[in-house]
């Protein structure tokens, strides 16, 4: 059977439990088991990149929301800047003292940190700069979408998820451990395959200081 997009998924799930009764409730354990693959997999083609652009007409310009689909950071560049220089990361206490510490003067931007569902950036910005972003992202919903890159890499951890999430609602305490099992190999393949992508793709560079003025 293909298992190539959303719907075929759920046909093979509901082939695999033998119960055509279940259609109602299956997209339900297939977001279940997005949620667990969000918090668990970790793999570069959950990375992606935007921009974001400070508005310094606004009351707090220094805060800026973040993609809906973010998970964490990876790196903050100003890149309408000459050099494309990077924001080091502060935590909210550091970057509360460093504001009293220049007493809260505007600038371009050196820092920021993470606020919710919001990225700020201190020292407040004095102008509309481009904020480039690279983020981890959540892998994009078969809800929303036919299909997304890891059905196409990996169908068989969406099957082996969804599967697991299916067994505590058919009370099956059995095939807890077998789904469980099966998505923990999976997904251990997964984030081995994602390392090699990321550390075999060409030898590593070492960063010499530039010659003494």
């Amino acid at each position: 059977m293909p298992l190539s997009n959303y719907t075929e998924l759920q046909a093979t799930v509901e082939s695999y439990l033998a119960r055509a009764d279940l259609t109602a409730v299956i997209p339900d354990f297939v977001v279940l088991a997005e949620a667990k693959i969000n918090r668990v997999l970790l793999h570069p083609r959950m990375e992606t990149r935007t921009t974001l652009t400070v508005n310094t007409l606004l009351a707090s310009p220094e805060f800026l929301d973040l993609p809906t689909d973010f998970q964490t950071m990876r790196s903050v560049r100003l890149s309408g800047v000459t050099g494309k220089p990077r924001l080091s990361f502060m935590t909210q206490t550091q970057i509360e003292d460093y504001r009293f510490g220049i007493d809260n003067v505007s600038d371009q931007p050196c820092y920021f940190s993470i606020v919710g569902n919001q990225i700020e950036l201190a020292p407040t910005p004095n102008e509309d700069f481009d904020v480039e972003i690279v983020y981890r992202a959540n892998i994009p919903a078969l809800a929303s979408n036919s299909t997304n890159w890891l059905l196409t890499l990996a169908p068989d951890i969406y099957l082996y998820a969804t599967l697991l999430e299916s067994a505590p609602y058919n009370k099956d305490d059995g095939r807890i451990s077998v789904w469980g099992s099966a998505m923990a190999t999976v997904l251990d393949q997964l984030n081995i395959h994602g390392e090699r992508q990321s550390f075999d793709s060409g030898p590593t560079t070492v960063s010499l200081p530039g010659p003494t003025p």
